[in-house]
C-alpha cells in the first residue's frame, strides 16, 4: 500500500491525485471557470486538444496543412484547468496521461523498428493492486460497521460514507474494515442490502478495477454477451489500464480473458477486440506522423473492416483525434456520420465508443447515460454501471453533467431521480453530486 508516487496525498492545494496519468487529474480550478461553457470549440490546430473558452457548438476552424502538436508541458507535470474535448483527463475509458504531448504512429519503418514510443501512460487510479491511500479510515469503517450491526440497515449512512470516497480512499476503508474489524466488507454489504441499491453499492466497494474485471465475467458468462458492458470496460483504455485489467482477470477468474471474449463475439469483433487486448496503442507521447494520418484516412474511407479496426484500436487519442479531423476537412462529412453510415450493430457502437472516447469523453459518457434511461423503463445495470464509472472522478463527472444539459435540454440528476426511487435513487445521486 505505498502512496501514490509524488508522495503527498491529496496533494497541495487539493490536488489529488498527482499526476502521471492518475485521475481526477489535478485541476487548477474547480469547477471550471464558466467561460469555459462545455465543450469549448476546437482549435484549428492538428490534433490539438481545443482550448477553454467560446461557447458550446461554435464551428471549429479546419486545419490549414499540418501543425505541430500543441506545447505540453514537461512529462509529469499537469496542464492546468480542464481540458475538453481531447486532453480528457486521465484514467477512465479512453482518457490520455496528461503532460504527455500527443505524437503519432505508423507502418513500422524499413528494418521492423517500431516509431519512437515516449513514456508510457501509469495506470489510472484505483488500478494498482494493493495501493490504498495514506491516512486514518477507521471513523469510516466503523460508521459502516454501525449502520450494519444489530437489528435493521442505516441506508442513509452506508451512502453518507460510500459515496464520498475516491478509488484509493475505497480500498483503503476496505482494508481497514477488514484487518481491524476482522470483517469482509463487500459480504456484510451483499447480506445487509438488496436490488439495485445492493448492486451499486458492490460496485463502489469494489473499486474500479475490480469492477471492471466482475463486469466483464458477467458479460461474457452465461447466455448472451453483453456487448455494451465488453465496449465499456475495454475500448479506449490506455495500456496501462488495458494490462492491469487481464492481469486481474486471469488471476480472479483463472481463465485467458483473450480467449474468453474471443469466444463470445463474431469474427469481426473479436478481431478488434484481440487487437485492443494485445494492450499495443500507440502512447499519447508517440509523435503523430502526418503521413501516417493521411494513409488511415484513405484506409477508413475505404471501407475495410480488418483496416479500421486496425487503425481504431491501435491509434493514441491524440491521432484519433487528428484523424477525425482531417477526415472531415477532406471528405467534408464527419467520421463519425462516415462510421453511422457504413457499420452497424455491436461494430458501430465499439467504433463510435472509441471515437468519443478521444474527442470528447464527457459527450461520450452523457449519451450513454441517457441512452440507459431513455424508452420504455429503464436499464438499471447500464445506468448503474455508468454512474459508479463517472462518481470515480469528480471534474469528468461535473463535465459529464454539462455535456448532458448540453445536448438532451435537462439536469442530468433530476432525470436520474425521476427514473428511480427509494435507497436506490438515494445512492445514484449521492454518487452524482
Amino acid at each position: 500500500g505505498a502512496p501514490p508516487p509524488q508522495g503527498q496525498y491529496p496533494p497541495q492545494q487539493g490536488q489529488y491525485p498527482p499526476p502521471q496519468g492518475q485521475y481526477p487529474p489535478p485541476q487548477g480550478q474547480y469547477p471550471p471557470p464558466q467561460q469555459g461553457h462545455y465543450p469549448p470549440p476546437q482549435q484549428g490546430q492538428y490534433g490539438a486538444p481545443p482550448a477553454q473558452g467560446g461557447p458550446y457548438g461554435a464551428t471549429p476552424p479546419q486545419p490549414h496543412g499540418y501543425h505541430a502538436p500543441p506545447a505540453q508541458p514537461p512529462y509529469g507535470q499537469q496542464p492546468h484547468g480542464y481540458a475538453p474535448p481531447g486532453q480528457p483527463p486521465a484514467g477512465g475509458p479512453g482518457y490520455p496521461a496528461p503532460g504527455q504531448p500527443p505524437v503519432g504512429y505508423g507502418a513500422p519503418p524499413p528494418g521492423g523498428a517500431f516509431p519512437p514510443q515516449g513514456p508510457p501512460a501509469q495506470p489510472s487510479l484505483g488500478y494498482v493492486p494493493g495501493q490504498v491511500a495514506p491516512g486514518d479510515f477507521r471513523p469510516q469503517a466503523d460508521a459502516l460497521r454501525k449502520a450494519m450491526k444489530g437489528f435493521g440497515t442505516d441506508e442513509k449512512a452506508l451512502i453518507a460514507v460510500l459515496s464520498q470516497l475516491d478509488p484509493l480512499q475505497m480500498a483503503a476503508v476496505r482494508d481497514v474494515y477488514s484487518k481491524q474489524l476482522g470483517r469482509d466488507l463487500y459480504k456484510d454489504v451483499k447480506s445487509e442490502t438488496g436490488g439495485e441499491f445492493r448492486d451499486g453499492l458492490l460496485a463502489v466497494i469494489e473499486g474500479p478495477l475490480m469492477h471492471d474485471v466482475e463486469s466483464l465475467h458477467s458479460a461474457i458468462d452465461g447466455v448472451g454477451t453483453k456487448e455494451w458492458l465488453l465496449n465499456e470496460v475495454l475500448l479506449g483504455r490506455s495500456n496501462a489500464d488495458i494490462n492491469a485489467i487481464r492481469t486481474a482477470y486471469e488471476m480472479r477468474h483463472r481463465r485467458s480473458l483473450a480467449k474468453d471474449v474471443e469466444g463470445d463475439l463474431s469474427f469481426k469483433t473479436s478481431t478488434l477486440f484481440n487487437i485492443v487486448l494485445h494492450a499495443a496503442r500507440h502512447e499519447e507521447s508517440t509523435p503523430i506522423n502526418p503521413q501516417t494520418i493521411d494513409t488511415d484516412i484513405r484506409s477508413l474511407q475505404g471501407k475495410n473492416v480488418t483496416d479500421v479496426c486496425a487503425i481504431f484500436a491501435k491509434a493514441s487519442n491524440a491521432e484519433l483525434r487528428a484523424i477525425s479531423q482531417t477526415f472531415e476537412s477532406r471528405y467534408h462529412i464527419p467520421l463519425e456520420k462516415h462510421i453511422e453510415k457504413e457499420f452497424s450493430g455491436h461494430m458501430e457502437d465499439a467504433l463510435l465508443l472509441m471515437l468519443r472516447s478521444a474527442t470528447d469523453p464527457a459527450m461520450r459518457d452523457a449519451i450513454l447515460l441517457e441512452e440507459s434511461m431513455s424508452g420504455m423503463g429503464t436499464k438499471d445495470e447500464r445506468l448503474i454501471v455508468r454512474v459508479v464509472r463517472a462518481h470515480w472522478d469528480r471534474n469528468h463527472k461535473e463535465m459529464v453533467k454539462r455535456a448532458y444539459k448540453h445536448k438532451f435540454g435537462k439536469n442530468l440528476i433530476d432525470r436520474v431521480r425521476s427514473e428511480t426511487s427509494s435507497d436506490y435513487q438515494r445512492l445514484m445521486v449521492a454518487l452524482l453530486e
